[in-house]
């Protein structure tokens, strides 16, 4: 079933969130379809996609908000970026052009993320840019502070 009007979203919100299958980022703040755009990667970290598709949302269709919403449990959470890279290299011969976005504090995370997308031109609207962590086990959403 397709949601009325356009591709532009109600609320003007984007999220940027994780991949995670646990995690169905309308739902659980009480959202309905149509009303946000939502990016997801693995980690919900800031990389060259997620900026790509921001600047379209904001530029293109109307969005004025971003959360980023990363979450407990995360998969990213503590991969050894050059590990993994040196993983891939043996098994498929070819050292990727990108890195696994680990990081080791989420919070810390969360606050990068936003600090990059504050920090982007391209994005028009950087002043309502928030961030987030989702607790999996209680399904109780925090905000980050920015840093002081």
């Amino acid at each position: 079933m397709s949601p009325a009007g356009g591709p532009r979203p109600r609320r003007g919100l984007a999220i940027l969130t994780c991949m995670d299958s646990r995690i169905d980022p309308l739902a659980l703040l009480g959202l309905a379809l149509g009303e946000a755009h939502v990016i997801r990667n693995a980690g919900g970290i800031v990389d060259q996609g997620a900026v790509r598709s921001l600047v379209i949302s904001q530029r293109k269709l109307a969005t004025r908000e971003v959360l980023v919403l990363q979450h407990t449990g995360c998969g990213v959470l503590g991969l050894d970026d050059e590990a993994f890279a040196r993983e891939i290299e043996a098994d498929a011969g070819v050292r990727p052009a990108w890195g696994g976005g680990g990081f080791a504090d989420l919070d810390e995370s969360v606050r990068r993320s936003v600090e990059a997308l504050r920090a982007e031109p391209a994005l028009p609207r950087r002043d309502a840019i928030r961030g987030a962590v989702l607790d999996l086990a209680t399904g109780e959403v925090r905000e980050v502070a920015a840093r002081a």
